[in-house]
């Protein structure tokens, strides 16, 4: 057997142990959808309280923390000092702190949060709006990391923290053209790491699914992705799912109007599903990441609506595979479902459930706190954990009744990334400190 095949073997190896619970290989978790088959996670924590561990960090992020094995990968700005300060683009009016120009990833020990070590993948961060050149979370499988910046840095290291290889996206296919930056995050499929490149707000270049070679970066594939949505409505920062079949799968995208689903061996797109934009907004951008469960792929885009669509078509299945639409959707924060409850976070912080199968509303609107909404939620061990930019996490009971359990405050303020989970543990990035949140004693 080839050094290649060993490399991918080992992979899909490694990525399916991460199936039990203990790890968080990639954004929103092994199943790409929030979901965790863990139990006995806490249910209650301080700044003291069932805190195991919890490392400073330079800088915040909208990246969140990767867990494999034993260890934890996180990606953040430097800190600001003189002469070194990012720059800001844009800020919408919000003031935050100053981030450097340097973007490090870190790699962590599990057991204590002691830093392992770190590298340096790019110097060229900036400030976009709410978020800068770090929020695209890492991909790991145990025996590498892969890592993307949001200015199209890719690289790949080993676990000890020593680089395989390294690409640089915009030089090689041109600058992104998203008004406010490049968020999605990588995933891994079958040894081939997948990067969704849709925009068009400032560039007229083509949308793309792109794929690399995860042992050696090189280009397998690059598929453009036509829209004809207009102006900002093409843009997305969402990251792709997996619509999981006995003998295949199929790779989710969602943005630019559309649900599409593609071959994730080749990029192909085998379906498209319309209605994220029926009235043809200007600004419809898509920010929230789909989810995808038992044949069913599910989108929100900015206010809605949002949209059900059945897996498995081919062409145009806007009017074949339309389960249900709502108006009740989110702008940032992803929905999340087990197949029977769907949840959705509104920025607003407001939580509704409806019916997977049939989008009839359970509850609608129900005020979780008051505040900013941007990460998110996590759905494991019977409960709904929410947590907004103030960094309090509060827990909502899963199921067809809206019932809060508790809230919970971590100090650091500004928190944008979404929980992991690693076996028993929670794991939430503030501003400036990961904390590793488990029972250390009886609740």
């Amino acid at each position: 057997m080839s050094r290649m095949s060993l490399f991918l073997v080992s992979s899909a190896l490694l990525a399916g142990s991460a199936l039990g619970g203990e790890n968080w290989p990639q954004w929103r978790g092994p199943e790409l959808d929030g979901t965790s088959d863990s139990t006995g996670l806490p249910t209650s924590w301080s700044d003291t309280e069932n805190v195991k561990w919890k490392a400073a960090l330079p800088s915040w992020s909208g990246s969140s923390p990767i867990v494999f094995g034993d260890r934890v990968f996180v990606m953040s700005p430097s800190s600001a000092t003189d002469g070194q300060v990012a720059p800001t683009r844009s800020s919408l009016g919000v003031k935050l702190a100053k981030e450097g120009k340097d973007l490090l990833l870190f790699c962590l020990a599990r057991k204590d949060g002691s830093r392992l070590w770190e590298h340096r993948v790019s110097d060229d961060n900036a400030h976009e709006a709410k978020h800068n050149m770090s929020s695209p979370s890492p991909v790991a499988d145990g025996r590498h990391v892969w890592v993307m910046t949001g200015t199209g840095k890719v690289k790949c290291l080993d676990v000890e923290g020593r680089p395989v290889w390294d690409r640089d996206i915009q030089k090689d296919y041109g600058q992104f053209g998203q008004l406010w930056g490049h968020g999605s995050s990588p995933v891994l499929v079958d040894g081939l790491l997948i990067i969704e490149v849709l925009h068009g707000k400032k560039t007229k270049a083509p949308s793309y699914l792109l794929g690399l070679d995860a042992a050696t970066g090189k280009t397998v594939y690059r598929v453009e992705r036509p829209t004809d949505t207009p102006e900002e409505s093409q843009d997305a920062y969402t990251t792709p799912t997996l619509l999981k079949y006995s003998d295949h799968a199929e790779l989710i995208v969602s943005g630019g109007a559309y649900i599409t689903g593609h071959d994730p061996k080749t990029g192909k797109e085998i379906w498209r599903c319309g209605g994220l934009n029926p009235r043809r907004e200007t600004v419809w951008r898509a920010v929230g990441s789909p989810v995808a469960v038992d044949g069913v792929a599910y989108a929100v885009i900015r206010n809605g609506p949002m949209v059900a669509c059945r897996g498995g078509g081919t062409g145009d299945v806007t009017g074949t595979h339309t389960l249900w639409t709502s108006e009740l959707a989110a702008d940032v924060p992803s929905p999340v479902t087990d197949g029977k409850y769907l949840y959705i976070l509104h920025d607003s912080g407001v939580l509704s459930c409806l019916d997977a199968t049939t989008g009839k509303p359970y509850y609608t609107r129900q005020r979780v706190a008051r505040g900013t909404f941007s990460a998110s939620p996590l759905l494991a061990d019977g409960r709904i954990y929410a947590t907004g930019e103030d960094g309090k996490t509060t827990i909502v009971s899963a199921g067809p009744e809206f019932k809060i359990l508790g809230s919970h405050q971590l100090p650091g303020g500004y928190t944008l990334s979404s929980i992991a989970v690693g076996g028993k543990d929670l794991f939430i990035r503030t501003a400036t400190t990961l904390y590793c949140i488990g029972k250390t004693d009886d609740e």
